[in-house]
């Protein structure tokens, strides 16, 4: 079964920190066919499922594939607690694809009922219990994975290496989506700004969308699960032995480095 074989060659590179030429096997041609391959995979990697990251498909790929969003799963050794100002290391593969991007990241406060497939903005805040701001390091063994399109994307992970959890937003309830600004520095020079307005219909909008996408799967939502909704000031390219810094302004700064993957890595 292709969905085995390709599973199993991504995660053997992933915990191998290995390189991947090509897609290991046939591209899916729909995302329900990718989501069973990312199915296969997440049974196959030796750590527990965590929260989910939300990625966005634009153009040309959304009129191909009738969806404006991806999730990947975040994996809980792959979460990094990251304090304002510390310098905090993620693993990048040698060869591959390797991003940082800026987030705002709800924690979930309740297991969302099984059977609920479609949420609006409102029920999706009821869930939540926090908000925080964080770096998703995105990466992938594929170094071509976001030029091969969003199946791709879902079949690797949602190409997801871990999360970088900064502190929580204090009374972010109360505030306008316009004051949650950022901004985005590699090595210290400015490669994107943004906000939670960058984000079509706002982070909760990629929450809502993720609840109903996983259990659509039958893979429902936990109290606990942390949800990453998506680039607020872009993808921006890293390379091993750099440094990125996010400003989430009245916030925080968080700082990571990138570091060579090691073999057996857990992202």
């Amino acid at each position: 079964m292709d969905s085995e074989a390709v599973a199993e060659d991504f995660v053997r590179a992933r915990l191998g920190a290995e390189a991947l030429l090509d897609f290991p096997g046939t591209i899916p041609t729909t995302l329900n066919t990718a989501y069973a391959y990312q199915d296969r995979a997440i049974a196959l990697w030796p750590d527990n499922v965590a929260g989910w990251k939300v990625g966005r498909i634009g153009p040309p790929w959304l009129e191909r594939v009738g969806e404006d969003r991806l999730v990947g799963p975040i994996f809980r050794r792959g979460i990094r607690l990251a304090p304002p100002d510390a310098l905090v290391g993620f693993p990048v593969f040698k060869g591959g694809f390797a991003a940082v991007e800026a987030e705002f990241v709800f924690r979930l406060g309740a297991d969302a009922p099984s059977d609920q497939v479609h949420w609006t903005l409102a029920e999706a805040a009821q869930l939540v219990s926090g908000l925080h701001v964080g770096i998703e390091a995105a990466g992938s063994p594929l170094a071509a994975i976001n030029e091969l399109g969003p199946a791709v994307v879902v079949s690797d992970f949602g190409n997801n290496a871990g999360l970088l959890l900064g502190p929580a937003i204090p009374d972010w309830r109360k505030r306008p989506l316009e004051s949650l600004t950022c901004e985005t520095f590699i090595d210290d020079r400015p490669v994107g700004r943004g906000g939670a307005t960058s984000l079509p219909g706002g982070p909760l909008a990629a929450v809502a969308f993720a609840l109903g996408r996983c259990a659509r799967r039958g893979l429902p939502m936990k109290a606990g699960y942390v949800i990453s909704t998506g680039a607020a000031t872009g993808i921006h390219d890293i390379r091993i032995g750099q440094t990125a810094r996010v400003k989430f302004d009245g916030v925080a700064e968080l700082l990571c480095r990138a570091v060579p993957a090691g073999r057996n890595a857990r992202s």
